[in-house]
């Protein structure tokens, strides 16, 4: 049987309080304030598109062997390169195979579900892994400023235990700009709201719906859950009555939580249904944009026992509310700080150098070796143990999968970052290794030593001169067990 077989998310930790935009915009825009409840998930100054599909894409393999993927597929409208295959990058820091397939896929808000259908169709015997993720720009003061929100999803397809099988794939495609952005610009126009209602949302998603049901032979009352990637308040409960599915049928759309993460919305959602679905459950999916795809999916016995991951819920209990509008605008380039002399420096990359140590850059792998242990990283020939010593018996050992503790940690307030201080410090490696790290994700009177830490890829520095992104790893706060799930089920 071909179907999914595994799932993750990623939603960055910070959520700033739309309160918090509304308080800053009431003297010019006083209508704001119809979207003042609940929060938008927001990213970190180190995180894009490219490091959120990675952790996405670890959460959906954990427990599997990411050899295993034939094919990855990278979906999103806010990809860092135009003319570079950004998910060669997330390929490096998930250590895949170098012959697999790989492709970007872009310029579409139904390009995951695109791509997952075509995972889900494709050829025998190849596992392919599909992600999506989205860090969409917005103007200041505009509706979308408050509604979007920044996330990932990933959906692992192939044969054997799936945990959810296909019964109808639809697809409409309809050449409505509802809403556009030029090859040029930075943020997106969006048209009349009604016009898009009506002309787009209800005239196309019940019918590309029931077509669905119809191919999969069940009726609505059979639906289990519904997802509807419109996090519009009220949106998925208009389309499920004209639809004929009850409204309770209606899955959580995250518009209060994390917001619209446009392309990545569709997968964040899949997989915050199953992270709550139980075995033999029908759910349909529905995406919006430049027409309709329609997913009807059965749960299977196999979700039970899928390996522990953080999944949606996971990532959704880590929050922390943000109540710093200024930190926004300056994370996400619309707010020029002075950095001052420490930030001057020139960031250029020699392409050539990160090529050849790609694999310990992006994929974080080390060493241990084989005649007496010691793991080290970068590797080298010779093993650093000065009683050792030995030369070429050095084994791959991927660290980025590795448990590791803080050694020591300074908080650093001179040297130049964006969200002040800087912190980093010693690292040391469960089953040996240590290294001098940035810390990301936590804050300055949570350190401590001993402190539990996970690695995540995050962005190293920016070449603005030259318009080149470097990625690295950082060390973030582990997640504690009660996060953890097997199937989701909270």
């Amino acid at each position: 049987m071909r179907g999914i077989l595994s799932f993750g998310a990623y939603v960055p930790r910070l959520r700033l309080q739309r309160a918090a935009i509304v308080r800053s915009h009431a003297w010019y825009d006083a209508s704001l304030a119809a979207h003042r409840d609940g929060a938008r998930a927001m990213c970190n100054f180190d995180e894009d598109a490219v490091t959120m599909a990675v952790e996405a894409a670890r959460d959906c393999l954990a427990g599997l062997d990411a050899r295993s993927v034939d094919d990855l597929m990278l979906a999103s409208t806010s990809l860092p390169y135009a003319s570079r295959l950004n998910a060669s990058i997330v390929a490096q820091a998930l250590n895949l195979d170098e012959d697999i397939g790989a492709v970007d896929i872009a310029a579409s808000q139904r390009g995951a579900t695109s791509a997952l259908m075509q995972a889900l169709r494709g050829g025998a015997g190849r596992r392919a892994l599909v992600t999506a993720s989205d860090r969409r720009k917005s103007k200041a003061a505009s509706a979308q400023e408050l509604l979007y929100g920044d996330a990932a999803g990933a959906v692992l397809v192939g044969e054997g235990e799936v945990v959810a099988e296909p019964l109808a794939l639809v697809s409409r495609t309809v050449d409505m700009a509802d809403h556009y952005r030029g090859a040029g610009s930075a943020t997106d126009t969006y048209w009349e709201e009604r016009w898009i209602r009506e002309q787009g949302h209800a005239a196309q998603i019940p019918q590309a719906i029931s077509a669905a049901l119809r191919q999969a032979g069940l009726e609505p009352g059979q639906v289990d859950k519904l997802c509807v990637a419109l996090p519009q308040k009220g949106a998925a409960q208009r389309i499920a009555r004209q639809a004929g599915i009850a409204a309770d049928r209606v899955h959580d759309t995250l518009g209060a939580t994390v917001g619209n993460a446009g392309c990545a919305h569709p997968l964040l959602m899949l997989a915050h249904a199953l992270g709550a679905a139980a075995p033999g459950q029908v759910l349909v999916l529905a995406a919006f944009g430049q027409g309709v795809d329609v997913l009807v999916l059965r749960t299977t016995a196999a979700l039970a026992a899928l390996p522990p991951r953080l999944g949606a819920q996971g990532w959704l209990a880590r929050g922390k509310a943000e109540d710093n509008y200024m930190k926004f605008l300056v994370f996400n380039d619309l707010l020029t700080l002075e950095r001052g002399m420490r930030a001057e420096q020139d960031k250029l990359t020699p392409l050539s150098v990160e090529y050849r140590n790609r694999k310990a850059v992006h994929g974080f792998l080390g060493g241990r070796c084989a005649a007496c242990g010691t793991a080290q990283w970068p590797r080298s020939e010779v093993c650093v143990n000065p009683a050792c010593g030995a030369t070429g018996a050095q084994q791959e050992l991927p660290f980025a999968d590795t448990p590791a503790r803080i050694m020591s940690y300074t908080a650093d307030r001179l040297a130049y970052t964006p969200n002040p201080p800087a912190c980093y410090g010693m690292v040391q490696f469960e089953g040996g290794g240590r290294l001098m790290m940035d810390f990301t994700d936590v804050d300055e009177d949570e350190l401590a030593v001993g402190l539990p830490m996970r690695m995540s890829f995050r962005i190293k520095a920016c070449d603005a001169a030259r318009g080149y992104t470097r990625y690295f790893w950082k060390a973030t706060l582990a997640a504690p067990m009660e996060n953890m799930h097997g199937n989701g089920n909270s």
